[in-house]
């Protein structure tokens, strides 16, 4: 079963929807008028409900079967942008400044509405299909905010499956392992406080900047001297600022970061010595230090039995050979893993890659692949039908 024909008939509808949500990025809570046109459509496909205002800005669109089985199965799409200036030159680009559609999401969307505009038609199964539209995936964790506010006590599914465009694999070949696939995240934040001084009078002070640079350094000993080497995890700094002109030591640097694992053990190890690193490095040189080790994302961990599901039904839509085992898992996060902490389920990886030096997500260079709209939707589709199969 390739993709479905009815779907591949309105592939050009779903370009201009993508085209059309790329053009104007809203970020997280802030997808109001992306939250208004899924809502639109959703009616407008004939969804039995459409519930809008879960987690400010989420939509659940409700699509009933033929028959009386009460089993469901939930799918979800995240619908937010990225605070990215957009540098594709693309005739659609965004037309707003300082925020871009640089991870797929448009992309998510679309499939995910392309494939209720099928089943609403259809109807081809035995029980109900929960369309979740999700704000606020990027940094925000708009997925555990709709479980907070009752995602799975209103819309009782027994399973939940998405999937992540991913421009590093080839054009519509599906990425599935069972396990975990995405790694749980930390928001990394110091700040380093000594004593300023004239630049030309370093002995007159205590240089933050001197001991942020140690520090920098020396978290990199984490992972590499403290974590078993069959194991991972990350520790990154990607931001230090402190002074503010050529010839003055300031009196205090700010570092912010990121940390990511998928063992429990490793993140409890990470936080450790990340606090013990900053503050200890600080108190020898002489200045003082404040840390904060923030838990934000747990690991994306798949349920084994849905994502064999899932791999079936990618491999009835694209063919075996192009339904894969993830090689290894990626060390990105991903809130859908608080969805996947309450119900069995799976996330996948769908191929964009078009072997033309295509950008990775969240660089402003991105695009998303629009041929693979169908191929997602189909997939949502099929597994609606296998899941819930009549008879």
């Amino acid at each position: 079963m390739p993709v479905i024909n009815r779907i591949a008939e309105f592939h050009p509808e779903m370009t201009a929807w993508r085209r059309d949500f790329h053009e104007h990025p809203e970020l997280g809570f802030e997808e109001v008028r992306t939250a208004g046109i899924v809502a639109a459509k959703l009616r407008e496909f004939g969804c039995d409900e459409v519930v809008t205002g879960l987690a400010r800005t989420g939509v659940v669109g409700v699509i009933r079967g033929q028959g009386a089985s009460s089993r469901a199965v939930g799918f979800r799409a995240d619908m937010d942008a990225l605070p990215i200036e957009e540098q594709t030159g693309k005739p659609y680009a965004s037309k707003t400044p300082g925020k871009m559609h640089a991870c797929g999401h448009d992309g998510h969307t679309t499939m995910l509405l392309g494939a209720a505009k099928y089943l609403a038609e259809t109807r081809n199964f035995d029980g109900t299909v929960y369309l979740v539209f999700q704000p606020a995936e990027e940094n925000l964790a708009g997925g555990e905010v709709m479980v907070k506010e009752g995602l799975f006590d209103r819309f009782p599914m027994d399973r939940i499956f998405g999937l992540h465009n991913w421009p590093g694999a080839p054009e519509g070949v599906f990425l599935h392992a069972p396990g975990p696939v995405m790694a749980a995240v930390a928001n990394l934040e110091a700040r380093i406080t000594g004593r300023g001084a004239h630049g030309a009078m370093p002995h007159n002070g205590v240089d933050p900047i001197l001991i942020a640079s140690h520090v920098v350094t020396a978290l990199q000993s984490i992972v590499a001297r403290n974590v078993n080497p069959l194991e991972a995890g990350v520790v990154t700094i990607a931001h230090m600022e402190g002074g503010h002109t050529f010839n003055v030591i300031p009196e205090s640097v700010a570092l912010r970061g990121t940390a990511r694992w998928f063992l429990p053990e490793v993140g409890d190890l990470l936080e450790g010595k990340f606090k013990a690193i900053v503050t200890g490095i600080a108190s020898a040189m002489g200045a003082t230090a404040e840390c904060s080790f923030t838990r934000a994302y747990p690991a994306t961990v798949n349920e084994a039995e849905s994502t064999g599901i899932a791999a079936r039904a990618a491999a009835a839509v694209v063919g075996e050979a192009r339904a894969r085992p993830l090689p290894q898992p990626t060390m990105g996060g991903e809130d859908f893993s608080f969805m996947l902490n309450e119900k069995p389920g799976a996330y996948l990886f769908l191929g964009g890659g078009t072997g033309e030096g295509d950008a990775m997500v969240h660089h402003p260079r991105y695009d998303f692949n629009d041929a693979i709209l169908p191929i997602g939707a189909s997939w949502f589709a099929t597994l609606a039908e296998t899941v819930l199969r009549r008879g």
